[in-house]
């Protein structure tokens, strides 16, 4: 590994846990403008100002937004997405050496499994490993089983997880980013299958904090390196106080009812 990727890897995960909490911030191309996010600004300081290891943004949203918070948090750059008009299809819309302009400390990509044009994603997520290999750049890749080859009911299952992020282990990836199985036996056999790092998403809005809080709990309890959320950290009534006890269990392996103590309101309904 280069230096300057071992750099910024330390850069992203919290050096006491070896973990990572990301925000990801990402949602305007891919769902549009969700609630929550209209004042993307705002609600980036508040996430920031709440002490997380990065943040994930496009790069138009880190150009203009992302300056006032350089040296405080990480930036990871996305540069992919889909869209709710083509919602298995990630298509590349930045490079490596935007990441490097921008001061990002990795650069994300997505890839959607099970998707006829699979392949052609699978093509641009290599061609990025190299760059940024090339530039020691961390590379993030969120891949998921969502393609219409795959059933609905088969999409959180191990086998089909387990097949996302041994793909983002093959071509390179330094940190996975896919969905959680649904319990810790089944998701510890995902990060058997993965000799990187593997963190769990957030995917849609969870019915409770209590949920999340459990969720990140079994998560880690089955060796994931950390999480990255969106909608149930910034759609949070509590923002800081959801972090506070996000970092709580993944930091300091706090039980989710102990870190749900932190959190004075309940999520937005």
């Amino acid at each position: 590994m280069s230096l300057g990727k071992q750099i910024r890897l330390s850069r992203l995960f919290n050096p006491k846990s070896g973990r990572i909490f990301v925000v990801a911030f990402d949602h305007g191309i891919n769902r549009g403008v969700l609630p929550g996010i209209e004042d993307i600004g705002a609600k980036l300081a508040t996430v920031v100002n709440a002490g997380v290891e990065a943040v994930t943004l496009n790069k138009g949203i880190a150009s203009k937004l992302f300056p006032p918070h350089a040296g405080k948090v990480s930036l990871i750059m996305k540069a992919s997405g889909f869209s709710p008009f083509h919602k298995s299809y990630d298509v590349l819309f930045a490079d490596v050496e935007e990441a490097v302009r921008l001061g990002a400390d990795a650069i994300s990509v997505g890839v959607i499994i099970g998707d006829e044009r699979q392949p052609e994603m699978l093509k641009g997520l290599g061609m990025i490993s190299k760059e940024a290999q090339s530039m020691g750049m961390p590379l993030v890749a969120h891949i998921y089983p969502a393609g219409n080859l795959i059933p609905e009911s088969e999409r959180y299952s191990a086998e089909h997880i387990s097949y996302c992020a041994r793909v983002g282990a093959e071509l390179g990836v330094d940190i996975v980013k896919t969905w959680y199985t649904g319990s810790p036996e089944s998701f510890a056999k995902v990060v058997e299958a993965c000799p990187t790092y593997v963190v769990v998403a957030g995917g849609p809005k969870m019915e409770s904090t209590m949920d999340l809080l459990k969720m990140t709990y079994d998560a880690v309890s089955a060796g994931a390196s950390g999480v990255t959320y969106g909608r149930n950290v910034w759609q949070h009534d509590d923002i800081p106080g959801v972090i506070s006890a996000v970092k709580a269990v993944i930091h300091k392996e706090k039980t989710p009812e102990e870190a749900a103590k932190m959190i004075i309101k309940g999520p937005e309904e």
